[in-house]
C-alpha cells in the first residue's frame, strides 16, 4: 500500500517507516524538522533511512538513497495548501499521523505550539483524509489522556475527561475530532495511545535519555516526586510492530454499540481506540537501576517533587489489542535499556 507517516524525523515515525519500508510498502514522510529538541538527531534519523541533510528544503520531495520505496517531503501540517496538495498529487492509501508537539512540560510554556500542530495540524489531515478518500486514518494519541484517572490499569473502555496537561487536552481532541469525522464521512479512524516509549533513537527530553547522558557525564539526575513514579515503560520496536499491524486493518463499525450504555473505545462509526504499553509498570528507581546496570556506573539523584501536568503512575491495559491483533509488547526493561546505551554510546562516540 502507499501509506503517509507524519513526523518521520522523530523517533517513532522513523522506527515505523524503516519498519513499513521493510514491508514493501511504498512511504511518503513528512516532517517539519522544528528545533523543539536538537536537530542533529532528527536529521541522523533522516539520513539513516537515506534522506541527506543538503537534499532537504521546504515542499521539495528527496527520494531516500536507500529505500527505493521512501521519499520525504519537509512540511509544516499547520500549511493546509501544502498539505492538501501533496493528497491531490500522492493519492495515499492509509495515513499515520505520528507527527506533534510532544512535551508535558513544555506545553505549559509554550501552548500555542500545541495547538497549531496537535489541532489545527491534526484537522488538516483529517480534512484532506476527508477529500480524497483515504482508506484508514491511524494517528498517535497517548497515555497522557488518562489524567487524573487512579483506577489501574488504564482502560480504553475508561472516561478520559480530566487531562492535567494541555498536551493531554490536544490528544483527547484529537480523538473527539476523529470520531466525528468517523461518525460524519465514514472516514476509518484508529486512535493508538502510547505508554512512555523509550529506546534508541530517543528524544532527548525523555528521561531515559536525560538520564543516561547526565550519568556518563558525573551530573546529577533530576527524579521527580522523590522517585515514587510508575511508568509502563515501552520499547521502540513494540510500539512499531503495533502500529504495524494496527495500520494494516482500518477500523470498523461496532454493531453492538449502545448509546445507551455508550462504549469510549468504539462506535457505531469506523472508530477505534488502543493502548499500545507494556502492561507492566516499573518503579523509576527500578528504571534507573537498568540505567546504571547498562553503564556500570550509578547515578547522582536529585530528589525533586512531583512537576506540574504530571501523574504519578501509569498502567495499559492491553485487552483490546491483544483480542483484536493478537499482540502484545513484551521486550524487558534490561533489555530495551540496553540496547538505547548501545545506540547512544556509538551516536555520540561515548
Amino acid at each position: 500500500m502507499k501509506i503517509l507517516i507524519t513526523g518521520t524525523a522523530g523517533f517513532i515515525g522513523y522506527h515505523l517507516t524503516k519498519r513499513m519500508v521493510s514491508n514493501g510498502d511504498e512511504v511518503v514522510g513528512i516532517d517539519n524538522i522544528n528545533d523543539y529538541y536538537d536537530v542533529g538527531i532528527k536529521y541522523g534519523r533522516l539520513s539513516d533511512t537515506g534522506i541527506m541533510k543538503e537534499k532537504v528544503s521546504y515542499g521539495k520531495t528527496v527520494q531516500s538513497d536507500k529505500y527505493s520505496n521512501y521519499r520525504f517531503v519537509k512540511l509544516n501540517l499547520e500549511d493546509r495548501e501544502a498539505v492538501f496538495r501533496l493528497f491531490k498529487d500522492e493519492r495515499f492509501d492509509v495515513i499515520c499521523n505520528l507527527a506533534a508537539q510532544a512535551g508535558v512540560r513544555y506545553s505549559i510554556e509554550n501552548p500555542f505550539a500545541y495547538i497549531d500542530s496537535n489541532i489545527v495540524g491534526f484537522v488538516n489531515l483529517l480534512e484532506a483524509s476527508r477529500r480524497f478518500e483515504i482508506g484508514h486514518f491511524a494517528y498517535a494519541s497517548s497515555s497522557s489522556v488518562y489524567g487524573l484517572n487512579k483506577k489501574m490499569p488504564f482502560s480504553v473502555h475508561d472516561d478520559i475527561s480530566h487531562p492535567v496537561s494541555l498536551y493531554a487536552a490536544s490528544k483527547k481532541s484529537n480523538e473527539l475530532m476523529a470520531h466525528s469525522y468517523s461518525h460524519l464521512y465514514g472516514l476509518p479512524t484508529t486512535g493508538l495511545r502510547l505508554f512512555t516509549v523509550y529506546g534508541p533513537w530517543g528524544r532527548p527530553d525523555m528521561a531515559l535519555f536525560k538520564f543516561a547522558k547526565a550519568i556518563i557525564e558525573n551530573k546529577p539526575i533530576d527524579v521527580y516526586n522523590y522517585g515514587n513514579m510508575q511508568r509502563d515503560f515501552t520499547y521502540i520496536d513494540d510500539i512499531a510492530e503495533g502500529l504495524a499491524r494496527i495500520v494494516n486493518r482500518p477500523a470498523a463499525a461496532d454493531k453492538k454499540w449502545n448509546g445507551i450504555d455508550p462504549d469510549p473505545a468504539s462506535s457505531s462509526a469506523p472508530y477505534r481506540t488502543y493502548n499500545i504499553g507494556n502492561g507492566a509498570p516499573i518503579e523509576l528507581t527500578a528504571f534507573i537501576e537498568a540505567i546504571e546496570n547498562a553503564l556500570g556506573k550509578k547515578a547522582k539523584k536529585n530528589l525533586m517533587p512531583m512537576q506540574p501536568g504530571d501523574v504519578a503512575a501509569t498502567w495499559a491495559d492491553t485487552t483490546e489489542l491483544e483480542n483484536d491483533f493478537g499482540y502484545k509488547p513484551n521486550t524487558s526493561i534490561a533489555e530495551g535499556v540496553g540496547r538505547f546505551i548501545s545506540w547512544y554510546r556509538k551516536f555520540y562516540k561515548v
